[in-house]
């Protein structure tokens, strides 16, 4: 019931707090990875995880530990609500369960914020490109496919170059 409308800041608090099965820079890469990879990113990672630690069995494990009670809450929610989905009251709830959502990703991102020390880019360039990006998707409202290409691109260029830079200055060529 915690992760109605995502659950990436529960994850995260367990999986890096709490068992300590991954630092804060791991747990990063692992939801970098998860993002690009098909499907909702706490699955993913949830079965990352699970493969790391516990093999097939671990991943099948958390797989449905991700879906199977989610999936029965929500189908009873929708069953218990759809008789109401009109009332305020109801409007009101899922606004206010809107607002709490976005205040747990907010407060995960500011969890997740020491990792930026180690970027490639350098803590800075990171907080510009996210300002750049907030403005560009709330304020002018620019859809987050143009955003992604216009700064996701660059930024991933930009990040290459600087980690073929290190790897070439570390292995002594250039």
């Amino acid at each position: 019931m915690q992760g109605f409308g995502g659950v990436l800041a529960i994850v995260q608090r367990e999986v890096v707090e709490n068992k300590q099965w991954l630092s804060t820079q791991e747990f990063v890469e692992d939801w970098a990875v998860a993002q690009i990879m098909p499907g909702p990113n706490v699955v993913n990672i949830a079965l990352m995880i699970g493969d790391r630690f516990f093999g097939w069995r671990g991943a099948l494990a958390a797989l449905t530990g991700m879906l199977a009670l989610p999936l029965v809450v929500v189908l009873a929610l929708a069953v218990a609500l759809s008789g109401v989905s009109h009332e305020p009251a109801v409007q009101g709830a899922l606004k206010g369960m809107g607002a709490v959502s976005a205040g747990l990703i907010a407060g995960t991102g500011f969890k997740l914020i020491s990792a930026l020390k180690s970027n490639p880019m350098g803590r800075w360039a990171c907080f510009v490109l996210a300002l750049l990006t907030l403005v560009a998707i709330a304020w002018l409202r620019i859809p987050l496919a143009w955003v992604l290409m216009g700064l996701g691109i660059p930024a991933v260029v930009w990040a290459y170059r600087t980690l073929s830079k290190s790897d070439s200055l570390e292995s002594g060529t250039l």
